[in-house]
């Protein structure tokens, strides 16, 4: 969750900024492998813990 980065990682917007686990909301996050690749992951802070629910070499279109 480091803001260090934010041209390769940010928290996503709008009805992407959670995702649903185990009825549980977590904040989701992206992080910009390529140009158009990218891995999605929820993040648990009280359990220090991050679940990864999307990764690709392609450009996910819901964020378009």
């Amino acid at each position: 969750m480091s803001r260090a980065d934010l041209d390769r990682q940010h928290r996503l917007r709008g009805r992407l900024a959670t995702g649903n686990l185990r009825g549980q909301d977590l904040a989701q996050w992206e992080y910009e492998v390529t140009a158009d690749g990218r891995v999605r992951h929820l993040v648990d802070e009280e359990r220090r813990t991050v679940h990864l629910v999307y990764a690709s070499t392609r450009h996910p279109g819901d964020t378009d």
